[in-house]
């Protein structure tokens, strides 16, 4: 079996194909959305290689951080497909929203409380939580921005990525901690 190019050279132009096969320009608000959607799934890909290379004694951190990734993926293709808009996320639903809940309450009961706000950063396996992190949160207003132009999204997705980003911060609080690394609070 002959290998498929990895290009077709049909967005030259600034053109791109939605799922479905309609064409619209590199620039739409809806390319921005999911193409941010994808810059976060490879920001926890590379969270999850340096969690396992430095903090490997939390595997559950590791499936957890792969099962997002294969929701991001549900939901990137969700936001790249012509009137998928007005259907419902596939792999995404109020369950995944309840179980990122469960896991920010329960790592959030590991780490000591904080009481005020704190610096990205610490060890770099916290940085680059933080960095996915503040993707996440673009990604949400570049998901939001859909909304403001008219363009129904599943409710469950905005609940996934509003708590995406809150299971980022828990997490780079939760490197932080098991690396032996002290947050560092916002001087005010």
């Amino acid at each position: 079996m002959k290998k498929s190019l990895l290009y077709t050279a049909t967005g030259d132009a600034g053109t791109t194909s939605l799922v479905g096969g309609k064409r619209v320009k590199k620039t739409c608000s809806r390319l921005e959305a999911y193409g941010t959607v994808d810059e976060l799934n490879s920001n926890i890909g590379l969270l999850e290689a340096t969690w396992r290379e430095k903090v490997d004694d939390t595997p559950a951190v590791v499936a957890l951080l792969e099962d997002i990734q294969n929701r991001l993926f549900d939901i990137g293709s969700y936001l790249a497909t012509d009137g998928g808009a007005e259907l419902n996320c596939r792999g995404v639903d109020e369950a995944e929203v309840k179980r990122l809940e469960e896991s920010i309450d329960a790592i959030d009961g590991y780490v000591p409380p904080i009481n005020s706000f704190i610096l990205p950063g610490g060890s770099h396996v916290a940085a680059i939580a933080h960095v996915a992190r503040s993707v996440a949160r673009r990604a949400e207003r570049r998901i939001f921005a859909l909304v403001d132009e008219g363009i129904v999204i599943d409710p469950a997705v905005l609940g996934y990525m509003n708590r995406l980003s809150d299971l980022l911060f828990v997490l780079a609080r939760l490197a932080n901690y098991r690396l032996g690394v002290t947050d560092r609070p916002w001087c005010q």
